[in-house]
């Protein structure tokens, strides 16, 4: 029980360019955990996963972060699966809270997430799904699973049930990602003749899905937050508990205080990348020689 798991939570465009950062960050000052044994990414850390496991090193992906011309401070709902329709970001957190507070369970809560996407599906105008996927490929240096075990992991949105794609799914890595994105405000990602959204909705980290892993490397942009009530086991807290519990070492990573500053209020707002990444990279660099004996 020695094989090591690198985690990538959710948390919108600033949460994808922070963990570029800290990877990067890290890499930097010697310690490469883009080698982890197994890379499991939920929405924006979907991205995350799929663009360190290409052939693109951590710093040319951090370069292309800071390189990119400036965005405007326009952004939409909790992903970072391309633009969701103009609706104000405190209106999507009011709507997915009714949501949340009216659900029974967790399942209950994502079978709601999932028809409520499916009703943004059906709506005028919201046929925007091949430009999101294109820019999710956009993104992407390479539209190849790569060799090595990684997990990305949406809700289907007709029954709610977790799905976690690799590269045995028969899905193509994009729509994978596409799919894990697909947060609110966003219509749910079709495949085939099936629906999905984005993988927060099972969990923000989905940490869990590393037990049997030796050491299990977690970062997650939110903080390890969730907006669910404890008894839901979806609270990255109740996840490392049980890590711990079947004897995995666990380490998390949480964005500092210049990161938080980095993010702002809304973390689709594409203008907070580059300072995301850098802040990201500063805290991988203080953090290295601390998970050095950790990680190897």
């Amino acid at each position: 029980m020695d094989e090591r798991a690198l985690v990538l939570g959710g948390g919108g465009a600033a949460g994808n360019a922070w963990e570029i950062g800290v990877i990067a960050g890290l890499f930097d000052a010697g310690l490469d955990v883009t080698e982890a044994d197994l890379i499991i990414g939920t929405s924006a850390g979907s991205t995350a996963a799929a663009q360190i496991t290409s052939a693109t090193q951590p710093d040319e992906l951090l370069a292309s972060i800071l390189a990119a011309a400036p965005q405007p401070g326009t952004g939409p709902a909790g992903s970072y699966g391309g633009r969701a329709p103009n609706v104000p970001v405190a209106d999507l957190l009011e709507k997915t809270s009714r949501i949340i507070d009216a659900a029974a369970d967790a399942a209950d809560m994502r079978r709601r997430m999932g028809a409520a996407a499916l009703e943004t599906d059906a709506a005028p105008g919201s046929s925007g799904q091949t430009q999101r996927r294109a820019t999710v490929a956009a993104r992407l240096p390479s539209q190849h699973w790569p060799q090595r075990p990684m997990l990305i992991v949406a809700v289907d949105a007709h029954t709610g049930e977790p799905v976690v794609f690799d590269r045995h799914s028969g899905v193509d890595l994009v729509d994978a990602v596409t799919a894990s994105c697909a947060g609110p405000g966003l219509p749910a990602h079709s495949i085939g003749d099936s629906r999905y959204i984005d993988g927060g909705y099972r969990s923000n980290e989905n940490a869990d899905l590393a037990a049997g892993y030796g050491r299990v490397l977690v970062l997650s942009p939110l903080g390890g937050r969730s907006r669910t009530p404890v008894e839901w086991g979806m609270h990255l807290a109740t996840q490392v508990d049980e890590l711990r519990a079947r004897g995995s070492r666990v380490e998390t990573i949480f964005p500092d205080s210049n990161s938080r500053n980095a993010f702002g209020a809304n973390l689709m707002d594409l203008s907070t990348r580059p300072p995301a990444a850098r802040a990201g990279y500063n805290q991988g660099r203080a953090l290295a020689g601390q998970l050095t004996e950790f990680w190897r």
